[in-house]
């Protein structure tokens, strides 16, 4: 799994002109789920991203959690992060999920956010999303199960 992690002050994503999630203060995810990540990869990445200490105490240091804060978390499914782009223009999707396994993960991942208390915000699996956000910092991160 992959994850471009992002600080933000607030957050929505919409769908057809629908908005189908919004957060305040937290953390936007867009996450990638490749053909080889199960469940292993989904708890550890969960952990990770909720117990990430990047946001600021009293003194301006990142020290905070997501939970520390009462943040919430809005998390978009992102296949694109799988893109290979080193041959050619076009990139190569190959080492992406198929969209049965990574909807599943997809939606583990997110109830695996949810029981550790943070609110949750989603985007809708498999359709055009527009998701707009104020990156506070700004603060992005890059997050890989490879690196477990």
């Amino acid at each position: 799994m992959r994850a471009c992690v992002q600080r933000v002050s607030e957050a929505y994503v919409t769908v057809n002109g629908a908005e189908t999630g919004r957060i305040g203060r937290g953390l936007v995810v867009l996450l990638g789920i490749g053909h080889n990540d199960g469940e292993t990869e989904v708890n550890w990445l969960a952990d990770k991203i909720v117990g990430l200490r990047i946001f600021e105490d009293a003194a301006g240091k990142m020290n905070l959690s997501l939970a520390d804060v009462g943040g919430a978390m809005l998390v978009i499914s992102q296949f694109t992060l799988y893109g290979d782009c080193r041959r050619g223009r076009r990139p190569s999707f190959t080492d992406a999920a198929p969209p049965e396994m990574a909807e599943r993960l997809y939606e583990a991942f997110v109830e695996v956010v949810r029981r550790a208390g943070i609110e949750v915000g989603t985007g809708k699996f498999r359709e055009h999303m527009l998701v707009s956000l104020v990156n506070d910092g700004p603060v992005t991160l890059w997050i890989d199960t490879m690196q477990m």
